[in-house]
């Protein structure tokens, strides 16, 4: 079994993203309700604070900062727990026909991907390059042209907060010059 290291800094932000088992799903905006209530769930075990989050159909993005470094494993799996219980029964058991069977002697369920993502932030101008990253990444994956234009983010609270300018990234009137 592989032993994963990570990195734990105290006082530092975490990046992290985390994947559906199957990509063609896309549970987390169908049941983004559940989703909300699974991070809170694990707020209520788990102290951080979100930084900056995007919700995309398949996985997630999320700048965090937990007051205790070492915790932030723990709160995805929190998250991913949560999450999975709170789906249909009828749809737990269709994603439980969708996984190998590594995972099926492992206990999993079928909505996750096995890992998640991280990378320890050092530096507010990496702090500054993730957060446009999270930004980003639905307009990255052609779900909207524009990053105000996608409700699943922190987006528009950063924009309210002064950090953006609504039309960042706004490429809808992109010419072709071609």
């Amino acid at each position: 079994m592989p032993n994963f290291r990570r990195v734990f800094v105290d006082n530092s932000y975490v990046f992290i993203t985390v994947l559906l088992n199957n990509r063609k799903r896309t549970l987390l905006t169908d049941y983004i309700d559940n989703l909300r209530g699974a991070f809170k769930q694990a707020q209520s075990v788990v102290d951080f604070e979100i930084y900056a989050i995007s919700i995309m159909p398949e996985h997630f993005h999320v700048i965090l900062k937990p007051l205790e470094i070492n915790e932030y494993p723990k709160m995805i799996s929190l998250i991913k727990r949560a999450f999975t219980k709170g789906l249909p029964q009828e749809l737990r058991v269709e994603l439980a026909k969708e996984i190998s069977q590594s995972k099926i002697n492992k206990h999993e369920s079928g909505v996750w991907h096995r890992r998640f993502y991280e990378k320890t932030l050092t530096s507010q101008e990496e702090l500054n390059h993730i957060t446009d990253y999270v930004h980003y990444n639905p307009v990255k994956h052609g779900l909207v042209q524009r990053a105000v234009d996608w409700e699943y983010s922190s987006f528009r609270k950063f924009v309210r907060d002064g950090f953006y300018q609504e039309d960042w990234c706004d490429f809808s009137e992109n010419v072709d010059y071609g």
